[in-house]
């Protein structure tokens, strides 16, 4: 895998990977049959050293990733726009790995984990969601088989 062509920029695995744990969405990106990218923004979280989310029970990335697995996901963490620098400071993470779907105990897992992240407050009210309209989505993971990250501070 190639490293970020601006070395001076490159930030540790290990603050690519924090930069992962608190960001607030990400962008996946796959491609489709005809070779065409798709990137779409999505809400996740990042638990043993995957990428989870859920989706409906079709659509365009389930299909893109049924065709090819491969994913990307992209995560931009704080950004500060430096106007007379003609610059912008920033931080960013991509993971690289293959997206498969999860059931059982690892997907009810990730569902909570979702819960917890996005919803801290509406615990016992998210539980019960997921009891009730759980069967109506599924749960993704990209196993992650590469992160790298560059930053401007």
């Amino acid at each position: 895998m190639r490293n970020v062509r601006r070395s001076d920029r490159e930030i540790t695995i290990e603050e690519a990977r924090a930069i992962l744990e608190k960001g607030e969405y990400g962008i996946l990106s796959t491609i489709d049959a005809g070779g065409q990218p798709y990137g779409v923004p999505l809400s996740y979280v990042y638990k043993n050293d995957g990428i989870y989310f859920h989706c409906a029970l079709s659509g365009h990335k389930l299909d893109n990733i049924e065709h090819n697995a491969k994913a990307s996901f992209c995560v931009v963490g704080g950004t500060k726009v430096l106007p007379d620098k003609f610059a912008t400071e920033y931080e960013s993470a991509v993971a690289f790995g293959v997206a498969s779907e999860v059931s059982g105990t690892e997907r009810h897992d990730a569902l909570l984990w979702l819960l917890e992240k996005y919803s801290p407050d509406f615990i016992e009210e998210g539980k019960l969601y997921i009891e009730q309209k759980g069967q109506a989505t599924k749960v993704l993971k990209i196993e992650i088989g590469h992160v790298s990250g560059k930053a401007r501070r």
